[in-house]
């Protein structure tokens, strides 16, 4: 049986996830390791703006905010179960409908996709918040995205988001693009499948399924 929002939040693999609570800005279990850079090597010099969804407890962002002094951070989370600390603005709430009052230089989101239903749904909004040069990069293994039938949309998928403009790295499952994106895309969102067992990080992740 397929999970609306509402019963997917509630599901043991969403709610007990601890894929990015203790996550750190460098280093071996690190933001640098699964985006590929450094953020903040990314936004030093001037006055600009991270939006990380999913953001766990936010410590990367605490971290960051000591070597960011003049950025604006924002991490959003569906459990509020912040780490101390100032700097960031952090809020509980679910990526599936909040909207932020600002565009952003860079929008992150590590492992949270692999627990959200409306993967491409998220998608479309999230694009739309990157000022003209802003980068948006995130953790995405596409084969969690499901048609009707169960099977992953594969290629077809993959062709329309490159032919939007956006980038997917199949070998490291990482999604990306620069500049804000209109995404047309397709696809229904019919439900999640909170059985889907391990994805590639080994840990239990959410199937997408779309008509």
């Amino acid at each position: 049986m397929l999970l609306d929002d509402q019963a997917l939040h509630a599901s043991s693999v969403v709610a007990n996830n601890a894929m990015n609570r203790e996550r750190q800005l460098s280093g071996v279990n690190s933001y640098a390791k699964v985006l590929g850079f450094d953020p903040v090597e990314l936004l030093a010099g001037t006055k600009r703006s991270w939006l990380d969804l999913c953001c766990g407890s936010g410590r990367a962002l605490i971290r960051a905010a000591a070597r960011l002094d003049t950025a604006t951070l924002v991490g959003v989370d569906l459990v509020d179960a912040f780490a101390p600390g100032d700097g960031p603005e952090l809020i509980a709430a679910p990526v599936e409908t909040w909207t932020p009052d600002r565009t952003f230089d860079l929008i992150t989101c590590v492992h949270g996709l692999h627990y959200v239903g409306d993967k491409l749904g998220v998608l479309q909004r999230v694009l739309t918040w990157l000022n003209p040069s802003g980068r948006f990069v995130a953790g995405l293994d596409l084969t969690s995205v499901r048609t009707s039938n169960g099977r992953p949309a594969g290629r077809r998928l993959t062709t329309l988001l490159r032919k939007a403009g956006i980038e997917y790295d199949a070998l490291r499952h990482r999604i990306s693009c620069t500049g804000p994106r209109e995404l047309a895309l397709p696809y229904a969102y019919l439900g999640a499948d909170d059985h889907a067992g391990p994805n590639y990080t080994g840990q239990p992740a959410v199937h997408s399924h779309y008509g």
